[in-house]
């Protein structure tokens, strides 16, 4: 199946987070008509990883190609000119996979068969698939993650905090307001608070920033609101203990902070000749430790994903196809 074409087929299929079983068993009858061993486990119902080695029988491989199978919602269908394949997941990640399965099949042309294809679930969520992949690793000695970054190596990643703010007050009716006490002025308050903590900044990653990215609460307008909830995502460029007391002051005596997930900001190794960049995005990377020495490239741009507009240059797929045969056929040399 040619390139452009294992792109298509691929966007074609929903696989938002929590429905990538489609995508996974398509991914592993094809990866098994190219020769591969594949093993499918299951994450959880429905939601498997998919595994496929090339290696002879009994060894283990030097370099894994990996990225995630699942996307963020809603799922756009696929489309396409002259210059680009459109569609959710064509920049992230259904046109790495694509690359990254064209590029063992021509490492595999040319004689290289020490490597394997690592297909996860759940990255845009929480990485539930790389940890289990981690708690089985397979004796890689490098890993090569696929995001989308214009095709050069990342020199670094943010991390990512995420923080659940709730607020509780007293329930009354909005003719009377002195009798309540409302939870979203509360949770509003702290929320102005937090803008005011001085965040932190990395020479090499650039100023942490945040995202306010769901509130919600309260009964009625004519209720004074008992609750009230939000959600908030922190790009972390250092260690997060100084910021998570800066938040703590923010919201004392209005609302409880809770953490749900945790990911630490990366620094990678670069290669010669390959051009090398710093991202703002988190990756699964940080779950795969056991994998071996990451690095971090892909096709694409992280402007155009999660975007309604996605997409990814199909000259970008060709180079990537490349990019990721070069570096792997390097790193196995030495």
């Amino acid at each position: 199946m040619h390139l452009l074409e294992l792109t298509r087929r691929l966007v074609e299929i929903e696989s938002t987070t929590g429905r990538e079983a489609e995508v996974a068993f398509f991914l592993a009858a094809h990866l098994r008509q190219m020769g591969a061993r594949v093993e499918v486990e299951e994450v959880a119902a429905g939601r498997p990883n998919i595994f496929a080695s090339f290696t002879p029988a009994g060894e283990s491989p030097v370099v894994t190609l990996s990225t995630h199978l699942d996307t963020v919602p809603p799922y756009i269908p696929c489309s396409e000119d002259d210059d680009y394949i459109y569609g959710r997941g064509s920049c992230d990640a259904k046109g790495i996979i694509a690359a990254q399965v064209k590029a063992a099949e021509q490492l595999r042309a040319g004689g290289e068969n020490r490597l394997a294809l690592l297909f996860v679930v759940g990255e845009e969520k929480d990485s539930a698939g790389a940890a289990c992949a981690n708690r089985r690793p397979r004796g890689s000695r490098f890993l090569i993650d696929g995001e989308p970054t214009g095709n050069c190596l990342a020199r670094g990643s943010k991390g990512a905090l995420r923080a659940v703010f709730e607020a509780q007050g007293r329930m009354a009716h909005s003719a009377c307001p002195e009798l309540g006490e409302s939870a979203i002025e509360k949770l509003l308050t702290a929320l102005v608070n937090l803008r005011a903590i001085p965040l932190p900044s990395d020479e090499l990653l650039g100023k942490c920033t945040y995202n306010i990215g769901t509130i919600e609460g309260g009964r009625a307008p004519n209720v004074i609101p008992d609750r009230a909830r939000a959600e908030l995502l922190f790009r972390l460029v250092g260690p997060s203990e100084e910021l998570k007391q800066g938040i703590a002051r923010a919201a004392q005596g209005l609302a409880d902070v809770g953490y749900v997930l945790e990911i630490p900001a990366m620094r990678f190794e670069t290669l010669d000749g390959f051009p090398s960049t710093v991202v703002s995005f988190t990756t699964d990377i940080p779950a795969l430790g056991n994998w071996g020495r990451p690095y971090l490239v892909g096709p694409g741009s992280i402007l155009d994903a999660h975007t309604d507009h996605e997409r990814v240059a199909k000259r970008e797929l060709v180079e990537a196809v490349e990019v990721y045969s070069r570096l792997a056929a390097k790193l196995m040399e030495g």
